[in-house]
Parts: structure tokens; sequence; C-alpha cells
């Protein structure tokens, strides 16, 4: 890739929080079937069809995010909207595309989701789901080819796949992007890489390094006191519960439900039945799983609940990765730019690829593709995403028509 001037490079990343805003609402309605899928929305909308940043960065940013603890997809659409309109930026890309979701499930705790549980509604889901395996197979298809064109690469991300495959947790996604780290720095060195000495996109983010400090403080400063004042009121230890889920687990999505679960059920702040049917609900609607923490913030027995509890669980959870994230950029770009670390990153997008390629098997695929009618309707929505190169909006209409269609026709 050929490095950007400066007047390009400010010409594509100039940009309004409410464009921003807009484009991650649109997300935020769509955007179903988990963080890998939605790293897939991601990319069409943001690398290929807006063109905010080059695959490189793209890869770069998954992988710092898959890296720090909290919700990457969330984290990887914070830093998108900081990269393209500053801190505003960022705040209304994780409003657009957390806030649906989060209504959605507050509504539910107020008794709305029998909607959910009709023929037609469930064939909604079911084909939403078959378009997610289109969306990620499609973002495999693309990934693989930029960032995976030599035999070491595609073999370090072969044997990423295999051991996320065999190690389906948070630690066996660390510890696969760790090892592409490691084989990257030794095996696609400057001169054993295609292209070879090509300075990556400068990832200009408007955080300075004293912010950067001050917000890694500010993370470990509220993850030890919150902690010692959980007495003073019940608002003081829900923060502190759902901040803590958010700040101890890694790779996000479904791997934060044992966290909740001890945070909430075992004090005895929500049934173990009103647990489960807010998991199940969360399934349903689009956006970033984490908005779960609105629902179960909401329906918390005693004096807090309802929307003031849904809005202090959702904020504590998101923080910590935030948080944890823009204490890390300001020196991300320096990193990356060093010739040794542009060998571990090479390495990192590999096994970034290889991931994508387990998470398109378990879940989405073994969740989804139960019987040769969900195989072909979602090789449909692949072949309209790269062959025909029809917006991802328009395939998730088709995909919920022909799940409803399916449950139709049994």
């Amino acid at each position: 890739m050929a490095a950007l001037t400066q007047s390009e490079g400010d010409r594509r990343r100039a940009g309004s929080p409410l464009e921003v805003l807009a484009a991650f609402a649109r997300l935020g309605v769509t955007c179903f079937g988990g963080p890998i899928a939605h790293l897939g929305y991601f990319r069409a909308e943001f690398v290929e069809r807006r063109r905010w940043l080059d695959e490189a960065a793209f890869a770069d940013l998954v992988g710092l995010c898959q890296f720090l603890p909290g919700p990457a997809s969330s984290q990887t659409g914070f830093a998108i909207g900081l990269l393209r309109g500053g801190y505003l930026g960022g705040l209304a890309a994780w409003t657009g595309f957390t806030l649906p979701s989060a209504v959605l499930l507050l509504l539910f705790a107020y008794g709305a989701g029998g909607l959910a549980a009709t023929a037609s509604g469930a064939g909604v889901l079911h084909g939403l789901k078959l378009v997610a395996v289109a969306i990620v197979a499609q973002a495999i298809w693309g990934m693989a080819r930029s960032l995976c064109p030599d035999r070491k690469r595609a073999s370090i991300a072969t044997v990423a796949l295999i051991l996320v495959l065999f190690a389906p947790t948070s630690i066996g996604q660390i510890a696969a992007i760790a090892l592409g780290g490691v084989a990257g720095l030794f095996l696609c060195r400057p001169a054993a890489a295609v292209g070879a000495g090509v300075v990556p996109e400068p990832l200009v983010m408007p955080v300075s390094r004293g912010v950067g400090i001050g917000c890694l403080v500010l993370f470990a400063v509220l993850l030890l006191v919150a902690p010692l004042l959980r007495g003073a009121g019940m608002g003081i230890a829900v923060f502190d519960a759902f901040y803590r889920s958010g700040a101890l687990v890694f790779g996000g999505g479904h791997v934060v439900l044992p966290l909740l679960r001890d945070a909430v059920v075992t004090p005895g702040w929500v049934s173990e039945n009103s647990f489960l049917a807010g998991y199940g609900a969360a399934q349903a609607v689009p956006g970033p799983l984490f908005t779960f923490a609105a629902y179960l913030g909401a329906v918390i027995s005693g004096p807090l609940g309802g929307v003031v509890g849904g809005i202090i669980a959702l904020f504590a959870i998101f923080l910590p990765g935030i948080l944890l994230l823009m204490g890390t950029l300001p020196f991300w770009d320096a990193l990356r730019a060093r010739p040794q670390a542009q060998a571990a990153m090479r390495g990192v997008n590999a096994a970034v690829v290889g991931l994508l390629g387990a998470a398109l098997y378990n879940p989405v695929w073994t969740s989804a593709v139960l019987r040769p009618a969900d195989f072909a309707l979602a090789v449909l929505g692949f072949v309209l995403l790269v062959v025909w190169r029809v917006p991802p909006l328009l395939v998730v209409a088709i995909g919920a028509l022909g799940g409803i269609g399916l449950g139709i026709l049994g």
C-alpha cells in the first residue's frame, strides 16, 4: 500500500460527529450476529464503502481491541468514530451503535418482548442469523486476500483457527493473537514479507499522551476504589458490579455472561429466570451483547432499578473498555510504525483472520445453518454481498424475509 499524502489522509478522516452518528445508528439497528459479525459489518461499511480507513489500519485496530479487556466490536467502533470525528465522533459512534439495542432491552424489561415469541418473529431472527453467516464469510474473504497473501501468513491464520477451535475461550483467543505476533516477528520481517518496507497509514488519533495516561489512571482508580465504597449506596454497588464485569473480560460478547451472572444473580439482585429470559432477548436484538447490562440494571430488585438502573449498568460496563482503549491509542501509532512492530502486526493480523474463520464455524455457523435450506440462504447472502455488491442493509432485509419463508415452509 502506498503511503497517503497528508492531504489525502486529512480528506479521508475529515468528518462530523453527526455523520458518524448517522452511520453507526444505521449499523446499530442492522448489526445482528455477535461481535465477529459486527466487525464484518464495520469492514464493509467503513473500509469498503465509505473508505474512512484502509484494510491494514482496520485490522490493526481489531488486533488492538482483541488484546484489551472489553467489548472488542464496540471498542473498534469507538476508535473509528474517534478517528473520523474526534472525541464527539467517538461518543457518537458508541451512542449510535449501542442505543438501539439498549432501548429494546429496556422495553423488554418492561414486558414488551412478546413479539419475539411469534412464528414470524422467530423466522426473522433465524434469517438474520443466516445473514450474519454471509457477513462473516465476506469479511474473511476480503481480509484473507489482503492480510494473508503469502504462505507464512496463511499458515499463521490456519494455526490460529485450529487453536481457537480447540480452545474456544477468551484465553484461547488471546493466546492465538499473541502467538501470531511472535510468529510474525520471526517470519514476517520486511525481507520475508509481501509488501515489505511499506509504511502503514498513520492512525492520527486526537488523544494526547497526557489524556491517555489519565484514562489509564482513572481505569485503575475506579477498579480499585469502587469496591471499597459499595456500602455507600446501591448505585455505587451496581456501578462496581458492572464496571468490574466489563474490566475483567477479554473478547467481550458471550464471555461476559458468567461474570454478569455472578454480579447480579449471586447477590440476589436478579432471579435466575429473569437473567435467562434477558439473555434470550439479547440474542434477538442488534448491536453489542454488552447492552444486556441495560436489561439487568432495569430488573434489579430493590430501590434501584428501572431506567435509572439500566443507565448506570450500561454506562458502567462499557466504561472500562473505552478508558483502556483511549489510554492505549496515543502510544499505538508510534509502536506500529517500527519495523519489528510491523512484523509482529503482520502475524497478529493473520491471526485475526484465523479467529474470524473459527468464529464463522462456531458460533455463527453452528447456531444458524441447521438444514440445507439454511445453507442456501446463507450462500445467497454471500453472493449478493461479494459478487453483486448489494448493500448490507438490503441483504439484511432479504435475509429477514427469507427467514420468514423458511419458517412457513417448515
